[in-house]
């Protein structure tokens, strides 16, 4: 069965870091571009960062640039977004998924074709 599962959300200080994980079973992320969205209550999903299959480029949005980090662990088929100095702001439901398309600066911000994502995790920012 093809699964994404996404998990350490939580709530955090503004300041304060978490690292989010996607696990993928049924099926190999290397051949995929992987994406990170995150929607906010109230508001339309946005793209975070991508990361490319071909050749490990990543690509962030302006919001999140500088902050957030995504990587890839092929022997565990997982994909991470570590996230540093954590804004009021990034509080959303988090989303990875999967897409054939390519990667780029426009992708993170207009982007389409997604094959698989997960039920998201929810992080919160909040004093």
């Amino acid at each position: 069965q093809v699964q994404l599962v996404e998990s350490g959300g939580g709530l955090v200080q503004p300041g304060g870091s978490l690292r989010l994980s996607c696990a993928a079973s049924g099926f190999t992320l290397d051949y995929y571009t992987i994406l990170w969205f995150r929607q906010a209550p109230g508001k339309e999903p946005e793209g975070v960062s991508c990361l490319s299959s071909n050749d490990g480029s990543t690509y962030y949005s302006d919001s999140v640039k500088g902050r957030f980090t995504i990587s890839r662990d092929n022997a565990k088929n997982t994909v991470y977004l570590q996230m540093n100095s954590l804004k009021p702001e990034d509080t959303a439901v988090y989303y990875c998924a999967t897409a054939h398309e390519r990667c780029d600066r426009s992708y993170v911000t207009h982007y389409y074709g997604l094959n698989y994502w997960g039920k998201g995790t929810l992080v919160a920012v909040s004093s």
